[in-house]
């Protein structure tokens, strides 16, 4: 099915006039990705799913114009001024979302009250988790809600916004895979998301006894500045070697003829591409053996043909092996982070991992009581 246009209930009253001291909550789930890594921004498929854990945002309107945010877990304050320049400050990191937020959503003709936001979370950031995404999309749904404008983007609308938050304002080059799970995920389900043709289709994600967690490597990561853009940068490079918009159109032999690496990077765009419709066929078939033979055949791509992993991400997967996963890979984009395990129903989970399972996307903004 093609993406909904709004959220379940999202055409309620609301508020266009901002009254003094109106308080509003918005919450943004963090995401899972099963399998699909560095496909998205190359036209391919991804299964990702939603989870629990994530940011909250509540705005309270306020006087003037400027809009002052406050990161309770870092305790760490901004003043962003009504041209969307941070006072005080470069720019970078949480601040680098604030403003970017505010920026576009001024651009696309939002006007925003004066306000003073509260960011607060259980996401742990740099883990692969798409904190990024949860964090842009907390914020404007926040600022929406209290400007009176809740319904004035849909959901599709909303993820392309955060994603040139993320592109423009942060410096990241990402895709559009984590800003459409934390939208569009559904209890229970993973996602289908075909990235060429904006098509979401639910998966139902029931593994029985089976259980998913991810296990923290130590190593931190981040995108901006790290291989992640040479890797896009090679794709790209890939792309007009081969003659073709994207690696969703290239073919395994012509990819054989490409040089090193590029031909390694293609290769597993369209092998990954392959185990995301693999890996479908084995959930709907209750097949987890097959399940943990893809996950473990998806790192050994992201590790020999992507070379995205690092040492403390190698020594979890072997950790994982060892305590009766069977099937562990590098999650997210690389360099660092968590790894996904996948459990049979006879283990038990070593002590530092953390059970994952579909949870919502992102509800509309409440008035907070």
């Amino acid at each position: 099915m093609r993406c909904p246009s709004a959220w379940p209930g999202s055409c309620a009253r609301r508020s266009r006039v901002p009254a003094a001291e109106r308080a509003v909550t918005a919450f943004a789930p963090g995401r899972v990705n099963l399998i699909g890594e560095h496909t998205d921004y190359n036209d391919g498929l991804c299964l990702p799913f939603a989870i629990e854990r994530g940011v909250t945002v509540t705005a309270t309107a306020a006087g003037g114009t400027a809009i002052e945010v406050r990161a309770r877990d870092l305790g760490e304050s901004d003043r962003i001024e009504p041209r969307g320049q941070a006072a005080g400050n470069d720019g970078v990191g949480w601040r680098a979302f604030a403003r970017g937020v505010v920026g576009e959503l001024r651009r696309a003709g939002v006007e925003l009250p004066g306000a003073r936001l509260d960011i607060s979370g259980d996401l742990p950031r740099g883990a692969g988790l798409g904190s990024s995404a949860a964090l842009s999309v907390s914020l404007c749904l926040a600022l929406l809600e209290l400007a009176g404008e809740s319904t004035s983007l849909d959901r599709m609308a909303l993820a392309l916004l955060c994603a040139r938050v993320e592109n423009d304002w942060v410096g990241v080059p990402s895709g559009l895979l984590d800003q459409l799970a934390v939208l569009f995920g559904e209890p229970g389900r993973a996602l289908r998301l075909d990235m060429r043709s904006a098509l979401v289709e639910p998966v139902g994600l029931d593994l029985g006894g089976w259980r998913l967690a991810l296990l923290d490597s130590g190593a931190r990561r981040k995108l901006a500045g790290s291989g992640y853009e040479e890797r896009r940068a090679e794709c790209e490079r890939a792309c007009r070697e081969l003659g073709v918009a994207s690696l969703r159109d290239a073919r395994v032999e012509d990819v054989a003829t490409l040089p090193a690496p590029l031909d390694a990077r293609a290769r597993h765009v369209l092998c990954e591409n392959d185990r995301v419709e693999a890996t479908i066929e084995a959930v709907t078939a209750s097949d987890f053996e097959r399940l943990g033979t893809l996950l473990n055949a998806s790192h050994a791509s992201l590790r020999d043909d992507f070379d995205v992993s690092v040492p403390e991400v190698e020594a979890t997967i072997e950790r994982a092996a060892h305590a009766g996963a069977r099937g562990a890979r590098i999650h997210g984009g690389g360099f660092g982070g968590q790894v996904l395990a996948l459990f049979g129903p006879a283990t038990g989970l070593p002590d530092d991992a953390t059970p994952v399972a579909p949870s919502a996307g992102a509800p509309p903004a409440r008035a907070r009581d």
